[in-house]
């Protein structure tokens, strides 16, 4: 019996048992979301803290030093135009007011004098100038006290709330040195920032800002640069900007925390285009890279990244607005790597993600 045609059954059998079949070498299509590269500002939003003030804030003080008599407020109190606040004590300034009445009287009287004298041909026309000029000094000096004495008692500038008291009664207090700090109604409430010489260049009167506080945290109030400082603090070399309220919220009071967010206008006169912060893989300060979507695979594209803004990240150059960019899942692909897009309604690509990175 010829076994030579039993060879091929045998061989064929043991491949089967044995698994020798040519492995199926096809790689499935990576899941990942993707997102439309869009337009922005070229100039990155601004966002800072500040502190809420009324807009009328006033430090008030004597025009004259001397001891504090009465001090009629107390802070947060409300206050009413032409209301006595504080007072000195008035037996000093009472005093100076009487020695320059007494003064310009006599030299009122030297005049005269002078005046018949030289009508007598007794002095000079010299000498009854002198005694003009004398006069008219006293006369000063005793209007400059009256003056000194009305200002001796502070007297609310306009309605308002009293901030703070900054001495108490019986206090020696220099002329000039602020007593009480009071906020004014009329004009309500705007919010104080300091910013750097970098962010107050492209800032412009009227841009828009979002204001968010924290004691009214899930709201956000819309307001505008209402007033940029020409010269910065020199304190802290910060420029001093106020933003006001389109709507001002009831309750406001001055030291409220605030959060904003400025949008300069003038980075709308041109445009960047912006790609989700998901899409930047390998990142190497201001040069990435990001996955652009081409006839369903994934394409590997160098980008220069000009800032990282709120809403993503704006490119200096490399993808073209509308152009699609891969974010989650953007780790897991490689250049010409086959891709399959899921919708928003499908489960997270981290859940699903592929064991490691191909390519």
């Amino acid at each position: 019996m010829n076994a030579r045609p039993l060879l091929p059954c045998l061989l064929a059998a043991v491949l089967a048992a044995c698994g020798g079949a040519a492995p199926d070498t096809t790689v499935a299509p990576t899941p990942v979301r993707v997102a439309a590269a869009f337009p922005g500002p070229s100039i990155p939003a601004i966002a800072t803290n500040g502190i809420v003030a009324a807009k009328d804030e006033m430090r008030l003080s004597f025009l004259v030093g001397g001891v504090v008599r009465r001090i009629a407020v107390e802070e947060g109190a409300r206050i009413r135009r032409g209301q006595e606040l504080a007072a000195l004590e008035l037996t000093e300034v009472d005093a100076q007011v009487e020695q320059a009445a007494q003064l310009a009287a006599k030299a009122q009287r030297d005049l005269e004098r002078g005046e018949r004298l030289y009508a007598d041909q007794v002095i000079s026309l010299e000498q009854l100038q002198d005694l003009r000029t004398q006069a008219s000094v006293a006369q000063a000096q005793a209007s400059s006290a009256r003056f000194s004495r009305a200002h001796a008692t502070i007297r609310a500038p306009h309605d308002g709330v009293v901030l703070r008291k900054l001495v108490q009664e019986r206090e020696t207090v220099a002329a000039g040195a602020p007593v009480l700090v009071v906020s004014g109604e009329d004009r309500g409430y705007v919010v104080r920032v300091a910013l750097a010489d970098r962010e107050i260049v492209p800032l412009r009167l009227g841009d828009p800002a979002e204001v968010r506080l924290d004691a009214y945290p899930a709201r956000a109030f819309a307001g505008r640069v209402a007033e940029i400082s020409a010269a910065a603090d020199p304190a802290s070399g910060l420029f001093p900007v106020e933003v006001s309220f389109d709507a001002p919220p009831a309750g406001l009071a001055s030291g409220l925390v605030a959060k904003l967010t400025i949008h300069p206008a003038a980075g709308d006169a041109s445009t960047l285009v912006y790609v989700p912060i998901a899409a930047i893989v390998e990142g190497n300060r201001e040069r990435a890279s990001v996955y652009v979507v081409e006839d369903g695979h994934a394409r590997r594209r160098e980008v220069g990244i000009a800032f990282i803004a709120a809403d993503g990240v704006a490119l200096a150059g490399g993808v073209a607005s509308g152009e699609t960019v891969i974010t989650d899942g953007a780790l897991y692909v490689g250049d010409g790597d086959a891709i399959t897009i899921v919708d928003e309604a499908a489960q997270a690509i981290g859940g699903t993600a592929p064991a490691g990175r191909r390519g």
